[in-house]
C-alpha cells in the first residue's frame, strides 16, 4: 500500500473530496485525506495524505497558506464567489493604487472573521452550506485568524488581482467582501488559485491527468514521506526496545530535557509523532503500522 503525500493541482469545477477519491483510485490507496478543502471553484495545491499519511494530516491543516485571487467589485454573491446569485449591487468609484493600498494595510496582521454561511462548518451536525442552501441563516462567532501578506498584483475595470499568505481557518471570499466593503463598495471572488500551503511552497504539483499518464507507462509519480512536512519537529532514535514500546503504545524514557512533539524514528523508519513531556520521558501520539 502507498504512503505518502501527493501535492496535486486541483482543476477548477471539481470538489475537494472528489478530487481526493480519484487520487486514491489512482494509487490503489485504502485510506486519502485532504489538507483543507478547497472550494470547486478554485484551484490549486491540495495536499493529500494517502494511507498512514492521514495521520499526519492535522499538522498539515495548521500551516500558513498562500492564494492569489480576483475579486470582483460592484456586485455581491449569495456564496461569496461567482457560483452564487446577485443579491446586491453597489458603484465602484474610480480608486486608485493608493487607496486600495491605504484599505489592505487595514487587513494585515491579526484580526477576527466572521465564517460565511457558505462554509463546511457544523452547527448541530449540520453543516452550514446545507443551512444556507435551505434559506437558514445562522449567528457565527468571529473566529481569529492572522493576514500575514497582502498585495495587489494587477487591477482591470472593477476587478483586482490580489495575493495573501494567510493563516488557517482564513476564508478568502469573506476577505474579498470585507475589503471590498472597505473600498466602499461590495464584491466577490472571481477567481482563486492556491499558490502554496506550508511547509511545500516551493515543491512541485502534479495534475490528475500526470497521474493518470504516469500511471499507464508503469506507475503514478513518487509521494513525499509521511515525515516530509515534519521536519520542524525534534528526531529522536530509538533502540528494539523502546520502539517495541511505542509500538505498543507505551511511554518510554529517552532522557534529554525535550519538551512538545517530536518525530519518532527507528534507526531510519518513521514510527510516528511523540510528546515529550521535559523530563526524559516521550509519549506515544500517532504511531504507524509497521
Amino acid at each position: 500500500m502507498p504512503a505518502g503525500i501527493l501535492l496535486l493541482d486541483k482543476p477548477a469545477g471539481l470538489s475537494s473530496n472528489a478530487a481526493l477519491q480519484r487520487v486514491r483510485r489512482l494509487y490503489g490507496a485504502a485510506k486519502a485525506g485532504h489538507a483543507g478543502s478547497l472550494d470547486p471553484l478554485a484551484t490549486g495545491m491540495l495536499p493529500i495524505c494517502l494511507d498512514e499519511a492521514t495521520k499526519i494530516a492535522a499538522e498539515i491543516l495548521s500551516s500558513r497558506k498562500r492564494y492569489r485571487f480576483t475579486v470582483a467589485l460592484g456586485a455581491r454573491t449569495s456564496t461569496g464567489d461567482r457560483e452564487g446569485q446577485v443579491v446586491e449591487r453597489a458603484s465602484v468609484g474610480d480608486l486608485t493604487a493608493e487607496q486600495i493600498e491605504a484599505v489592505l494595510a487595514q487587513f494585515r496582521g491579526p484580526g477576527l472573521q466572521v465564517p460565511p454561511m457558505y462554509s463546511a462548518l457544523k452547527r448541530a451536525g449540520r453543516p452550514l452550506y446545507e443551512l444556507a442552501r435551505a434559506g437558514i441563516e445562522v449567528e457565527r462567532q468571529p473566529r481569529p485568524i492572522e493576514i500575514f501578506e497582502l498585495q495587489l498584483r494587477a487591477r482591470e475595470g472593477t476587478h483586482i488581482e490580489l495575493e495573501a499568505q494567510c493563516s488557517k481557518g482564513t476564508y478568502v471570499r469573506t476577505l474579498s467582501e470585507d475589503i471590498a466593503r472597505a473600498l466602499g463598495t461590495c464584491g466577490h471572488v472571481a477567481a482563486l488559485r492556491r499558490l502554496g500551503v506550508e511547509p511545500f511552497e516551493h515543491e512541485p504539483m502534479q495534475t490528475l491527468e500526470s497521474i493518470a499518464a504516469a500511471c499507464e507507462h508503469g506507475g503514478p509519480p513518487q509521494l513525499l514521506p509521511v515525515d516530509w512536512p515534519l521536519t520542524h519537529l525534534p528526531a529522536v532514535r530509538l533502540g528494539t526496545e523502546q520502539a517495541a514500546r511505542i509500538r505498543h503504545g507505551q511511554a518510554i524514557a529517552v532522557g534529554g530535557r525535550l519538551a512538545g512533539k517530536v518525530r519518532l524514528y527507528a534507526g531510519d523508519r518513521f514510527l510516528g509523532i511523540g510528546v515529550a513531556d521535559g523530563s526524559g520521558g516521550v509519549q506515544p501520539r500517532r504511531v504507524f503500522n509497521p
